[in-house]
């Protein structure tokens, strides 16, 4: 079959790197990203099923991957070469539709899950995401030996799989691993509000960025901690209108979020750093300026979140230390606990909430495969061109 693959070039990956700024196209065209024919990969053994993919999404990860930008951290985390794509709706042999979850836990690689009733993205001891019978990978889409959606087929693990409704459109399940994203996000604010000194007034909570995944956090935190302050920052006007229609209080562009936040707190602003600020900020965008700007607009002991998948950033930690301001990594999901006392897995409280927002909406354009330079234009694109998810879609067959 054909599919595209990520190889393990340097000379390829530095290419990218040099052309991504001015032209993603090129990038894609350059870089280490292939439309070639891939052999399907062979099920690595019992609980493994056949999926083929009929709509894949486009993620920042993935766009990192195609224009050079990845971390070297994921080097020993990933194995080469390996077919992207983890923002998944797909179909088993005898016709089901499934999404996938990706994270390849314990039970994907033959170990005993955490605890009863784990996600794959619990536990903490990462040493299953590299070892077992599988190659190194820390999802679907990154490891060699299960393929990844941007294929016409892949394997997974039935602890990967969720069976979704007949009347969900393709173009509403494809936007459930990302909202699973977005919402973990979202939860990771509740312990901190929980905590605040001051319970009597309603707790502020700002988002960096409103691309796919702050939406989807705008949505998290309006769903299941209806009682905080949303204020977002989003560059564009279509993000802005979504971000009001997902439930934030005050929408502003990323230049007016720290006046915003300091009128909502009610506080001062010595040099660039507000005296007081946001309970909780979540960065999802991911770069130096904005994990920066997060710690200035976060009161002292408050928590930023990095929803945006960071890299090398070059950051002044004076303040977060000065402020004892808590970073917290989000990365994917697992099992929540609910203000109420509940778990429940990240992805059921996705399927909810892209049911409830009909998120489809989202879903701004799809490509074949042997598009694939126009999608990565267009995904790199989103923002200034007015769109939200970009998605590879399989279902003609004839990719």
């Amino acid at each position: 079959m054909k599919a595209l693959r990520i190889s393990r070039s340097i000379p390829r990956l530095g290419l990218a790197r040099i052309a991504s700024p001015l032209s993603p196209a090129a990038a894609a065209k350059i870089g280490p990203l292939n439309y070639t024919v891939v052999d399907a990969p062979d099920l690595p053994g019992p609980g493994w099923q056949r999926v083929r993919t009929r709509l894949a999404g486009i993620c920042g990860s993935d766009l990192s991957l195609v224009e050079g930008h990845a971390s070297l951290y994921f080097q020993d985390w990933v194995s080469f070469p390996f077919v992207p794509g983890h923002e998944v709706v797909g179909e088993l042999e005898d016709g089901t539709r499934v999404v996938l979850e990706p994270v390849l836990g314990h039970e994907a690689r033959g170990f005993s899950p955490p605890f009863d009733g784990a996600a794959p993205g619990d536990g903490d001891d990462y040493t299953h995401l590299a070892t077992g019978p599988l190659e190194p990978g820390i999802q679907t889409g990154f490891c060699c030996s299960t393929g990844g959606g941007w294929a016409p087929e892949f394997v997974a693990h039935e602890s990967q799989l969720h069976r979704i409704s007949d009347d969900m459109p393709d173009e509403r399940a494809v936007l459930i691993e990302p909202f699973a994203g977005g919402i973990h996000a979202a939860l990771l604010a509740a312990p901190t509000l929980a905590a605040r000194q001051d319970p009597t007034t309603p707790p502020i909570v700002a988002v960096l960025g409103a691309g796919t995944m702050g939406l989807a956090a705008v949505a998290g935190l309006r769903r299941y901690l209806p009682d905080v302050r949303i204020i977002v920052g989003a560059r564009y006007q279509h993000q802005q209108a979504l971000a009001k229609a997902f439930g934030a209080d005050v929408v502003v562009g990323p230049d007016k979020l720290a006046r915003a936040v300091r009128r909502a707190a009610g506080c001062h602003i010595i040099g660039d750093y507000l005296t007081s600020g946001a309970h909780v900020t979540i960065d999802a965008v991911g770069t130096s300026a904005t994990v920066a700007d997060a710690i200035r607009i976060t009161r002292p002991r408050g928590r930023v979140v990095l929803l945006g998948m960071p890299a090398d950033v070059n950051l002044d930690l004076t303040g977060l230390w000065h402020r004892e301001t808590e970073l917290k990594g989000a990365y994917t999901y697992g099992t929540e606990t609910l203000p109420d006392g509940r778990t429940c897995s990240t992805f059921a409280l996705a399927i909810e909430t892209v049911n409830a927002l009909t998120a489809e909406r989202l879903l701004s354009a799809t490509y074949d495969l042997t598009d694939h330079v126009d999608a990565i234009a267009h995904a790199a694109g989103a923002g200034r061109r007015g769109a939200v998810k970009i998605a590879f879609d399989m279902r003609s067959g004839d990719t």
